[in-house]
């Protein structure tokens, strides 16, 4: 698929939320891409989230880290972030392998103890992305049966007690 189309198609999948979450999965991809000038961003629109996913090949297995757009929220995640040092304790989980951040704000990605985990997750693989070609998007699925992703004004008006 070209750039431009691509683009489009993406657009077109951020539409789906509410405007604040679409602008911050806006602003972390934004960031994420300039941390990642090489290698490859894999776009899966599936069932839960929208998830862009960096790597330094085309293989979802060797993705080092993602972002996910849910209804309320967008998640930063380390796919090997159970064996990251982190010493703010800042990595949610409880997996073998995935741990994750809840962003707040767009601004976290900018926080110092974000970026060092960031920084730390990618150096394994910083040969492999050296080598790789300048980033390119790759859609690698679209589900046709997805969850909602507007927030449910359900859960609003009738919260548990």
């Amino acid at each position: 698929m070209k750039p431009a189309a691509a683009a489009s198609e993406i657009e077109s999948f951020l539409t789906k939320y509410s405007t604040q979450v679409a602008q911050q999965l806006r602003f972390a991809r934004a960031k994420l891409r300039a941390l990642l000038p090489n290698g490859y961003e894999l776009v899966y629109d599936n069932y839960n989230a929208l998830v862009f996913g960096y790597a330094p090949t085309e293989r979802a297995s060797e993705a080092v880290i993602s972002i996910a757009g849910y209804p309320r929220w967008v998640t930063l995640f380390f796919l090997n972030g159970a064996s990251l040092r982190d010493p703010h304790g800042l990595l949610q989980g409880s997996g073998t392998r995935v741990r994750s951040i809840r962003l707040a704000a767009p601004e976290d990605l900018d926080r110092v103890e974000v970026r060092q985990l960031i920084e730390r997750a990618l150096a394994p693989c910083q040969s492999k992305l050296a080598a790789a070609p300048p980033l390119r998007t790759i859609l690698k699925s679209v589900s046709r049966k997805q969850r909602a992703r507007q927030p449910s004004t359900t859960k609003a008006l009738h919260p548990k007690a």
